[in-house]
């Protein structure tokens, strides 16, 4: 049934289910880690900046972690660079991490900003680097090798993790009742600026806020089992046996890491949901039933 033909009595139904959602998450700090399909699909765009407004207007506290791996691959392209990958990260030179701060600080973060402006939200746009927000140092990889008794020591350039976060600038937003919008670039005490993983950067501040929720926006339907159905109301203990199986792997793993971390901090809970459904935020948020996987400590059973 398309959206037009839905009868008033559907929409009541919705909005009646949504209620004690609104209620029990007014004034609470949502962080959404946002990419995938949803940033490339403009009617998901669209849909999520319409979430994102939403959730404001009924008395959350939205903030915005956002990736952008495709649009700088792009980027490069039009120069003419290659992008490197080793263990799934992408290598750093000088010039790439010039163009990582032009395409994360300034083409992908301010078209998210004025999505959501442009739908009646109040955004503003900051990267790790503004206000002190995210202290960064170098990333360090090591991988085994057969050929050598030691681990090998990977030098990716300017990847780096996180090493403390400032939320001092997302505090004044917020209190001011903008919407912030980050970039997941980081600087170190030399002003050397670093390429972080979002997924990491969303956890860190979620931790550090205190977030009731920290929502991670994939391109998948959530964690699944064998057999392909998905998994949700998992312990944190639980999603550590998923792992130990070998069910969880590959690229979900430093995602689902990141979730388990920012739970086990105090954040209430974590979700992975699919970014592909159109309004896949509300309905994680405001229905039963959800899109995704939700994650929880042992206290935290309820959603």
């Amino acid at each position: 049934m398309s959206d037009s033909n839905k009868s008033p009595a559907y929409i009541a139904e919705v909005l009646t289910e949504a209620l004690p959602y609104i209620r029990k998450f007014r004034g609470k700090t949502i962080v959404i880690k946002y990419g995938g399909n949803a940033m490339s699909d403009d009617q998901l765009k669209s849909g999520f900046a319409r979430d994102v407004v939403l959730m404001k207007l009924v008395g959350m506290n939205p903030v915005i972690v956002h990736g952008g791996g495709p649009q700088i691959g792009e980027q490069l392209e039009k120069l003419g660079k290659k992008s490197e990958f080793i263990e799934g990260m992408r290598v750093t030179d000088n010039e790439t991490m010039d163009i990582v701060e032009m395409v994360l600080g300034g083409l992908v973060n301010k078209e998210i900003v004025n999505l959501i402006n442009r739908h009646g939200g109040n955004a503003v746009g900051l990267s790790g680097k503004d206000g002190g927000l995210i202290k960064a140092r170098k990333l360090k990889v090591k991988r085994n090798s057969p050929e050598v008794n030691v681990p090998e020591i990977i030098d990716l350039g300017h990847v780096g993790e996180v090493d403390n976060i400032d939320t001092a600038v997302v505090d004044m937003l917020m209190r001011g009742d903008f919407i912030p919008v980050i970039a997941p670039v980081g600087v170190d005490e030399s002003g050397q600026s670093y390429n972080i993983n979002a997924d990491l950067v969303a956890g860190k501040i979620a931790e550090v806020l205190s977030a009731e929720k920290l929502v991670m926006l994939t391109n998948t339907a959530g964690l699944l089992d064998a057999d392909g159905n998905v998994l949700t109301g998992l312990s944190i203990e639980e999603v550590d046996d998923l792992i130990e199986k070998g069910i969880i792997h590959g690229g979900m793993l430093p995602k689902i890491r990141s979730a388990m971390e920012a739970v086990h901090s105090g954040v209430r809970t974590s979700h992975i949901i699919d970014g592909r459904v159109e309004h896949a935020l509300l309905l994680e948020i405001f229905t039963d039933v959800g899109v995704g996987t939700l994650i929880h400590g042992q206290s935290n059973a309820e959603t």
